[in-house]
């Protein structure tokens, strides 16, 4: 089965502001992710970035090229993938080479990647693999990064409600790539708070996908300018798009995780410009 995918076109922030609550969805809310037996991504025109999933159940599922949008001979002819997986144990077969992928365990697959071959060890679980997807300029070696890889930092306070943990899994430091990154932050029982001081990198966009929310619960997640900013409800297992001219935090009614990638011409994973929390609008 061939993927699926939707298209988002690039806007500026003055275009961001005429939008009500609907077109704002519309335009960077990513829904409808995690189908039984199926590949599906959204192409975002913010640089190229593509981010979907694949969940194999009764059958493997092979990433097969998407003629009418990247009309290449096969998916990674021009670009790199991360994938995280936030389900049951999985395989990811690159090439003829397997994987095995655990929960919250990632793996690397550089440019020119010809076969790439989605599985589950058990139906009943199946595996959920979150997909992320860059233009690549060099083909760099897939390469698996178990959580235990990560480089780690402890952030916040309990006083400020936002004790985590941000496991930089696609990272310089763990893995070479051409511009995508990627990463895994959890946050404590009792804190709700991400990324909060917020910030903007205008050298790089980032997709942020929101999980393990229990059930009954959200998250509002914060974007647009400093000066003016807006605010999408988010739910389990949805993602939302970051353009570089936003900020990108959220808050939820109980602690959560969530996957961020990113892409752009910088990799300093520091470069940002933050805010003090009294200066957001």
């Amino acid at each position: 089965m061939k993927p699926t995918f939707e298209t988002r076109f690039a806007i500026g922030p003055n275009e961001s502001k005429q939008m009500d609550t609907e077109n704002l969805r519309k335009t960077f809310l990513i829904d409808g992710l995690f189908k039984d037996d199926a590949i599906h991504f959204v192409y975002t025109h913010y640089d190229r970035y593509m981010a979907g999933s694949a969940k194999p159940v009764n059958e493997s599922l092979e990433l097969e090229t998407i003629d009418e949008l990247l009309k290449e001979p096969y998916f990674l002819s021009r670009r790199e993938l991360g994938i995280i997986n936030i389900g049951g144990q999985g395989t990811v077969q690159v090439d003829g080479e397997s994987y095995a992928l655990d929960f919250k365990e990632a793996l690397y697959v550089g440019k020119g990647a010809k076969k790439v071959i989605f599985s589950s060890a058990e139906p009943k679980a199946p595996a959920k693999f979150y997909l992320n997807s860059t233009p690549a300029h060099h083909s760099y070696p897939t390469k698996k990064i178990a959580k235990a890889d990560a480089n780690k930092l402890e952030l916040g306070a309990v006083e400020t409600s936002n004790v985590r943990t941000i496991n930089q899994m696609l990272l310089h430091t763990t893995v070479e790539t051409c511009q995508l990154q990627m990463g895994l932050t959890e946050l404590a029982v009792g804190s709700v708070w991400n990324t909060m001081p917020a910030h903007t990198h205008d050298r790089r966009m980032e997709v942020y996908l929101y999980f393990e929310l229990p059930e009954g619960q959200a998250v509002s997640h914060f974007m647009g300018p400093r000066e003016e900013t807006r605010h999408i409800w988010m739910h389990n297992e949805q993602a939302v798009i970051s353009p570089p001219w936003s900020i990108h935090s959220g808050a939820g009614t109980s602690n959560y995780s969530f996957i961020w990638g990113m892409a752009g011409e910088n990799m300093d994973y520091n470069d940002m410009d933050s805010f003090k929390v009294t200066e957001i609008r």
